[in-house]
């Protein structure tokens, strides 16, 4: 267990470090940047694919969609909506937008709550009720503050649960899965890199990228690694509980980038941190008593 923890805390810490480090990649742009991460890092997780003896999932789909062509519509929509997050999370740091996408993944196991409810008719404990009271008081305010949460905000907390609805129903929701939303971005990934406004020239213009376009790959690559065994080693119940360290972390990097919270802000992120917070009781709660058990 004790290794599960630690893989799950690096993975985000990786996680964290990548949103911080694409700052570093003048002169590239948010598209390029997501371009790149995902050239470097779709090789990587096939060879993680390979090695951990989960290839056979990506056989199994690709047997599927031979014998019922329709399905790469619904496969194109979930890479699609994947893209959309990992691009998200590349270009929000270079454009002001870090703070808004940590708001989002703070808000998203909230969500995902309510997704379950909502879709799946799954029955709300009595502290998932008080944390969505918390959470609601949090969205009360910001609708009075601004009239809205921004697009980046919202991109998250709807963009997932629906991708996450889309691979259940396609049945994907598993490594192979993953993989092929991955493998499918690649021509995209490619163009975006090519219609840079230099292109692959670009590391000629600027020597230094040839050093830190690999380090995002390698950074990327493993974030990913850890996050998926971390998933394997751990009990759900706090697997699910260290996921919220992640957020933490994107709103420490928001803040060190130059964002701010403002003033009439604080009474939308407090309530919403309450919420995280009972969620995360209820976690350990279940843990303790998984544990006892």
């Amino acid at each position: 267990m004790s290794k599960g923890v630690v893989l799950s805390v690096l993975a985000s810490v990786l996680f964290a470090v990548m949103y911080y480090f694409t700052s570093l990649l003048t002169p590239l742009s948010g598209l390029e940047i997501f371009g790149w991460r995902m050239l470097l890092t779709a090789p990587c997780m096939t060879v993680f694919m390979i090695v951990s003896g989960e290839w056979r999932r990506v056989w199994e789909l690709v047997r599927r969609v031979a014998a019922k062509p329709g399905l790469i519509f619904g496969l194109l929509v979930s890479s699609a909506l994947l893209g959309v997050q990992l691009w998200l999370f590349m270009w929000a740091p270079l454009n002001g937008r870090s703070l808004d996408v940590s708001l989002g993944y703070f808000l998203l196991p909230l969500t995902m709550v309510l997704t379950g409810r909502l879709v799946y008719g799954d029955q709300l404990s009595r502290l998932q009720k008080i944390a969505v009271f918390f959470a609601g008081l949090g969205v009360l305010n910001e609708l009075y503050q601004v009239g809205g949460f921004s697009w980046a905000t919202l991109v998250v907390i709807i963009g997932y649960p629906i991708y996450f609805i889309v691979r259940k129903r396609l049945k994907t929701d598993h490594l192979g899965g993953l993989w092929l939303d991955m493998a499918l971005m690649l021509p995209v990934a490619l163009w975006f890199v090519q219609s840079g406004e230099q292109g692959f020239a670009v590391l000629d213009a600027h020597k230094g990228l040839y050093a830190l376009i690999p380090m995002l790959g390698v950074i990327s690559a493993s974030a990913l690694v850890c996050y998926i065994i971390a998933s394997r080693l751990l009990a759900f119940s706090l697997f699910g509980l260290l996921s919220y360290v992640e957020p933490v972390l994107l709103l420490g990097v928001a803040l060190l980038l130059g964002e701010s919270i403002k003033a009439g802000e604080w009474l939308t992120y407090l309530p919403i941190w309450l919420a995280v917070m009972v969620l995360v009781y209820e976690s350990f709660k279940h843990l303790v008593r998984q544990r006892r058990a």
